[in-house]
């Protein structure tokens, strides 16, 4: 994917790179790869605000998987610096509950999260690229292909598929906004995270896409999103 370049003559990449705008990096996939991308697919890009789902959703994962953790359990219970009652599942279902909960995935592995994310995620994906440095994330998007095909496929390892099926369902209840397990809700069964770099997945369109503006004054995401959702794979 190192030469991937926006592909002006396939169905739909056109109106892609217009809804994503002039020197913007993204791509359009499924379970088998990238189907459109434009800009470089190997250059290093700064998706700092995509953290949370890019290194503490799969390390909480992993965690959930192995039998560490149980979502509804108070933190308190691991031994952790927490607010009283506070849990993985109402963190991971509320706006700012990340820095509590990255500390408290720290407290169970032991070492901070990014060395854990290298170690059990990004590593077995093939995502060498990607790094996180203090509070900055920094990837290209074909590792971000590489972390959403995964998620689409039939692969249980080290996403486990449980894990992706629980977090994209409603799990707020009447409680609005609406949200999974960090990623929310948008039209059409697809879901999201980020609203400047952007990850957006469908689990029954089978469809994945990603988004990084050159800048934040570019066209909303949303456009992009529908673009990207709107018909059937090249």
């Amino acid at each position: 994917m190192g030469d991937m370049t926006l592909r002006s003559g396939q169905a739909g990449a056109g109106g892609l790179a217009e809804a994503a705008g002039s020197g913007a990096v993204w791509a359009v996939g499924g379970p088998d790869g990238v189907q459109d991308a434009g800009g470089d697919q190997d250059r290093a890009l700064d998706v700092s605000g995509l953290a949370a789902v890019l290194a503490l959703w799969p390390v909480i994962g992993s965690l959930v998987a192995q039998g560490e953790l149980a979502l509804h359990t108070p933190l308190n219970a691991y031994g952790a610096e927490a607010p009283d009652g506070s849990t993985a599942h109402h963190l991971l279902t509320r706006p700012g509950g990340v820095p509590v909960l990255t500390r408290f995935a720290e407290h169970l592995c032991g070492g901070p999260l990014a060395e854990y994310a290298t170690a059990r995620i990004w590593r077995p994906l093939g995502m060498t690229r990607t790094r996180l440095t203090g509070a900055t994330l920094h990837t290209t998007a074909a590792d971000l292909a590489r972390f959403l095909r995964h998620l689409l496929s039939t692969a249980d390892h080290p996403i486990a598929r449980a894990w992706t099926a629980e977090s994209l369902r409603i799990r707020t209840g009447e409680l609005t906004p609406a949200r999974g397990l960090l990623w929310r809700p948008a039209p059409s069964g697809v879901w999201s995270h980020g609203d400047g770099p952007a990850l957006w997945i469908s689990p029954t369109r089978r469809r994945w896409a990603v988004l990084v503006p050159a800048s934040p004054g570019g066209p909303p995401p949303t456009a992009f999103r529908e673009a990207a959702f709107a018909g059937p794979l090249p």
